[in-house]
């Protein structure tokens, strides 16, 4: 768009398309933790979603963080209530920054722990936001999601970015189907450079 200001000069407006940043916590701190080599990179996680959206050079209307609170067994054992207090700490910060946060469950199940709930709350919010927002950037890996990133493609025209981690060895925790992959309209393979000069010390 152009426009001019009072002395008659042209101005030059430029209208950034907005996008919502969707992310799967669990994926991403795995992520993480590989790029790191078992130790959990230093980084400022709203810094993050945003460079990412900067990269596709759109506007960040909104950042969703998906993750559950750890196990606790009812009993009071220390190390889960230390969990607890630190994963309190850390996801308060995240709405300090503006971060909307939503909570699935942690389930135990023959001393196996599992996320409940984070993927219906992930696609959920998709199709609540898809009539008012054109542009979905997503960093997750479940093909879960696929049926919905079809429907919401074809009714309201919703672009999707996903942002992905693959380690090239076959089987491994980073294996996943291409069919999400193939459903999206753009696919980026996440770097350790995407992690680079937004620490949490910045």
């Amino acid at each position: 768009m152009i426009a001019s200001d009072p002395s008659g000069s042209l101005v030059l407006f430029i209208i950034m398309e907005e996008a919502m940043v969707f992310i799967d916590g669990a994926y991403l701190s795995l992520i993480s933790k590989y790029l790191g080599r078992s130790k959990p990179l230093n980084f400022d996680i709203k810094k993050f979603a945003e460079k990412l959206i900067k990269k596709e050079n759109l506007f960040c209307k909104e950042i969703y963080y998906y993750t559950c609170p750890p196990f606790q067994s009812g009993s009071f054992f220390e190390d889960e209530v230390k969990r607890k207090q630190g994963y309190d700490k850390f996801v308060n910060k995240l709405r300090k920054l503006g971060i909307k946060v939503r909570e699935g469950r942690c389930q135990k199940i023959n001393n196996e722990f599992s996320q409940k709930g984070v993927d219906t709350l992930i696609t959920i919010d998709m199709i609540r936001n898809a009539p008012s927002i054109k542009n979905f950037i997503l960093v997750t890996c479940d093909t879960d999601f696929v049926p919905a990133i079809m429907d919401i493609k074809e009714k309201d025209k919703t672009k999707f970015i996903i942002y992905y981690f693959n380690d090239f060895i076959k089987f491994s925790k980073f294996s996943m189907s291409d069919h999400i992959l193939e459903v999206c309209d753009k696919k980026i393979l996440l770097k350790k450079e995407d992690f680079n000069n937004i620490s949490i010390d910045n």
